[in-house]
């Protein structure tokens, strides 16, 4: 009998199940566990095959080889579907971690959207099961197809705008000309992309949550502000009175630009003269988004920078620290600090006069000698060192308080002073100061002490910063 079975064949099919699929088994179990400690993809279709594929052929090649049941009967066709079912996931997987799973960043195939993929796999499913029920049941098909063509039809007329912006929104998904957090200029919705889905596209405009339509998007042009990576043009247009002299207002302009935080260091400012009082500058930003902080900071600055060089910007001139009684009020407030007297005050207000700088402007670099003395009357500023392109604070300039006292020592300064509120200052011409000094002994000893003290502040707050580099670089 046992000659008759490997005779008849099937003898052999109980060998081969019987010690191949155990031995097959063991060594893909090995293979998934060597790929899952390297976290590989290809892990996920051979578990398919080691958990699924291999038992239910194995199933099926003993019902029909080994038994040699009937190819007509129920239970065969039954497990010869499922292995069939089984082998299209199989070698949907094995396809889609060929081909999708190590894409680089940059390719199409890591840019075609999740829906693209799972539409082509359900389509693919749907037909391997056709073929499969037709060679399995002898399954008819062919009406199933013609049907679902007229139904796809019918529902594609019904549905076509609103299946018009689904793919629209595919086709935008597909080709990425923007990304989540650009900004966009579209159709006059000018803001941050904060979503993007099968419809629409989801615009922060600083007022509100824009939402445009993908057909809108697909069927005009828009520009993407964040596009090409690079520093931003922030431009603003502002009018001056045709009596200002165009070049040293283009110097103002430059001057007020280059010195905001938002600018691009390495980036030149650009400042043109267009003619009867209107000028425009093109600021070097990181991008749309320091875009409207940088313009309203350049735009408040240049307010404040105009009126101190006595430009007329938007035509208007006037300031309210320059009334009639403002300067007197300002020296009487200070004259403890510069020990006047009454009768010295007519004396300063001949060649002193009041300035103000808006919150952040420089109101004395570092590095430079000072040729004035200004005297703060209201606000604060604040004293920093310029260490790798930040700054550090170390001290402040309150009401009464002297800010370039190296002028008198003919040094440069080692510190910025930075309006850290809304400040006011007398400014003092240095010969004015020097005759103070001469004949008010004590003033020249105050002034020593302090400047001496703000070396001394300066020198321990560099201290402290080379121990904190010395403590990481250790660490």
């Amino acid at each position: 009998m046992i000659e008759d079975a490997f005779r008849d064949g099937w003898g052999w099919w109980v060998v081969v199940l019987a010690v191949g699929v155990p031995v097959l088994l063991v060594v893909l179990t090995e293979l998934i566990n060597g790929l899952r400690r390297r976290n590989s993809p290809v892990a996920g279709p051979l578990r398919l095959l080691r958990n699924a594929v291999i038992p239910v052929g194995a199933l099926f090649a003993l019902l029909a080889f080994a038994i040699q049941s009937p190819a007509d009967q129920v239970w065969t066709r039954v497990v010869a579907t499922v292995f069939g079912f089984l082998v299209i996931l199989l070698l949907l997987s094995s396809f889609n971690v060929a081909l999708f799973a190590n894409a680089a960043e940059d390719s199409w195939r890591k840019r075609i959207p999740t829906i693209f993929v799972e539409i082509a796999r359900l389509v693919l499913v749907a037909l391997g099961l056709a073929l499969l029920f037709s060679w399995v049941w002898d399954a008819d098909v062919g009406g199933l197809f013609t049907a679902l063509g007229v139904g796809s039809i019918v529902i594609g007329l019904a549905l076509q705008n609103a299946v018009g912006g689904v793919i629209s929104g595919l086709l935008l998904l597909f080709e990425q000309p923007f990304k989540i957090g650009d900004y966009l200029d579209a159709a006059g919705v000018r803001g941050r992309v904060v979503e993007v889905n099968w419809r629409a596209v989801h615009i922060d405009t600083g007022s509100g949550i824009q939402i445009v339509p993908n057909s809108s998007l697909s069927g005009a042009s828009f520009t993407n502000l964040s596009e090409p990576d690079g520093p931003y043009a922030a431009e603003a247009s502002v009018k001056f009175a045709t009596d200002d002299p165009p070049h040293e207002v283009i110097a103002l302009l430059i001057e007020v630009a280059e010195a905001l935080p938002m600018r691009v260091h390495g980036e030149s400012v650009n400042a043109s003269y267009s003619g009867a009082g209107a000028y425009g500058v093109s600021i070097p930003v990181a991008g749309p988004a320091d875009a409207g902080r940088a313009l309203s900071t350049y735009l408040s600055w240049l307010w404040y920078a105009a009126r101190r060089h006595g430009f007329a910007l938007d035509g208007d001139a006037t300031d309210p620290i320059a009334e009639p009684g403002r300067l007197a009020e300002a020296l009487s407030a200070i004259a403890g600090t510069l020990h006047l007297h009454d009768d010295d005050l007519e004396a300063m207000l001949q060649g002193s006069h009041l300035e103000r700088f808006g919150v952040g402007e420089i109101v004395l670099p570092s590095g430079v000698v000072p040729d004035e003395v200004r005297v703060v009357v209201s606000g604060r500023a604040v004293l920093a060192l310029e260490i790798d392109g930040g700054r550090v604070e170390f001290a402040t300039a309150e009401r009464g308080d002297i800010i370039g006292q190296t002028a008198l020592t003919r040094e440069r300064t080692q510190a910025v002073t930075v309006a850290g509120e809304i400040l006011t200052v007398v400014v003092l011409p240095l010969a004015t100061v020097d005759e103070l000094i001469r004949t008010r002994p004590r003033l020249a000893a105050e002034i020593g002490e302090s400047l001496e003290l703000k070396r001394k502040l300066a020198g321990e707050m560099l201290a402290n910063l080379e121990g904190a580099r010395g403590s990481i670089s250790r660490g």
